[in-house]
């Protein structure tokens, strides 16, 4: 097969899971059924790659554009992006869009070309109402061109069994049409490590335990809450906050205040790292932390939870999305009640109790060693036995293969 990967992310820039799906997936997909099959990969940015099997062409957005609210901005570069995106496809069997910021290209192509058109669900608008602060009214703009492209899918792999009963019921996907296959993690790459030189670069006390935090500053993430949890922590914890690219200057300030007001209690060591880091000292971070915290308020899959899990570290995560079918309670970490405002509303119900949930759970991890480390070895033999990126490749390759076989 020849196959065309459509996303935003590709490397050298990858901020989020979708982009770690997208690596991975690439790299495996390569090597399924011997090398069988060609990969054509189409991505935001400038990149240029071409080797056996492989071809990557960035697509940049170069045209002036205009628009009546600063915030559109973003959109309009997107939809140049696809229409030039969908140009830059030919001759393939198969269109594997990742994230809305792709698929109205993928639409495009579908039509063009003739390839079946497949989407993965690393999330769905109408679940991320705060994306209204980044985009303004482009937010309804960008959901309609995903549900556009739901209704048009010829197949979709959901993350999750959660995103797969999500697709079907906000889209009417078909369940015939949707194929659950979960994100993957290299544990060769995501092990044990121990680097206690990064950790003291980066301010880190390695004779004392820590709590870790890994993401973006957004809504989504839940980071605030997570701050916001701080002052019922123990005393003297250290906790570690790997936290940039905020999604809105409001936001930004949010975070800043909260940390501000963590740090005025002077009960905590807080380090926030607003840079993005090499890969090999996020994974330096992950397998020295006592407890990860994954705070999500909305999360399809989390893959970051695995990416702990297979630094044989214990986690505590909120019980959303896909988190529950990763993180199994009392085994390889702890999940933490989460009730929502609404269906489409991701906000806790009650935020304060959230947080001092969140805190109570840390703190039981934190008084117990012992069970930090059954927690963390637990978890370590749950990903290496159950996900890997070679089994999700060869999964999504039979998943092609039996759309293609399908009539239209």
């Amino acid at each position: 097969m020849r196959i065309a990967i459509l996303t935003n992310e590709y490397p050298p820039h990858v901020y989020g899971g979708a982009g770690v799906h997208v690596e991975y997936l690439v790299k495996e997909l390569l090597e399924v059924d011997g090398g069988a099959h060609e990969v054509h990969v189409r991505c935001f940015g400038n990149q240029r790659e071409q080797r056996r099997g492989l071809r990557v062409l960035g697509i940049e957005a170069d045209a002036k554009l205009s628009w009546t609210d600063p915030r559109h901005a973003r959109f309009m570069e997107t939809m140049l992006r696809n229409i030039c995106m969908s140009g830059a496809v030919d001759g393939v069997d198969i269109v594997h869009c990742h994230t809305w910021y792709t698929h109205l290209a993928g639409c495009l192509a579908r039509r063009l070309d003739g390839a079946r058109l497949i989407l993965t669900t690393h999330s769905l608008e109408p679940h991320r109402p705060w994306k209204v602060e980044q985009l303004g009214s482009g937010y309804y703009a960008s959901s309609w061109i995903e549900e556009t492209a739901y209704r048009n899918a010829d197949g979709v792999v959901a993350v999750s069994e959660a995103m797969r009963q999500d697709v079907m019921s906000l889209y009417d996907v078909p369940e015939s049409k949707v194929r659950v296959i979960p994100n993957g993690i290299d544990p060769d790459e995501y092990r044990p490590v121990s680097r206690p030189e990064i950790l003291r670069k980066h301010g880190v006390d390695p004779s004392r335990p820590f709590v870790l935090f890994v993401g973006r500053i957004t809504r989504q993430k839940g980071i605030v809450h997570l701050v916001n949890a701080i002052e019922h922590l123990r005393e003297g914890a250290q906790i570690v906050l790997c936290a940039g690219a905020p999604d809105t200057e409001d936001i930004a300030r949010e975070m800043e205040e909260a940390v501000a007001d963590a740090r005025a209690y002077g009960r905590h060591d807080i380090l926030w790292i607003a840079d993005m880091l090499p890969r090999d000292e996020i994974i330096a971070l992950y397998a020295a932390a006592a407890v990860f915290v994954c705070p999500s308020v909305y999360e399809p899959f989390g893959i970051i939870n695995l990416e702990a899990m297979a630094c044989e570290t214990a986690v505590v995560a909120s019980a959303v999305g896909g988190i529950p079918g990763i993180v199994k309670e009392g085994e390889t970490g702890t999940l933490v009640p989460f009730e929502t405002r609404g269906f489409t509303d991701f906000e806790p119900k009650d935020a304060r109790r959230f947080s001092r949930d969140l805190a109570e759970a840390v703190n039981r991890l934190l008084d117990d060693q012992a069970l930090r480390r059954r927690m963390g070895q637990a978890g370590r033999r749950r990903v290496v036995e159950e996900y890997s990126w070679r089994a999700v490749a060869e999964r999504t390759v039979r998943f092609y293969e039996d759309m293609l076989s399908r009539d239209e």
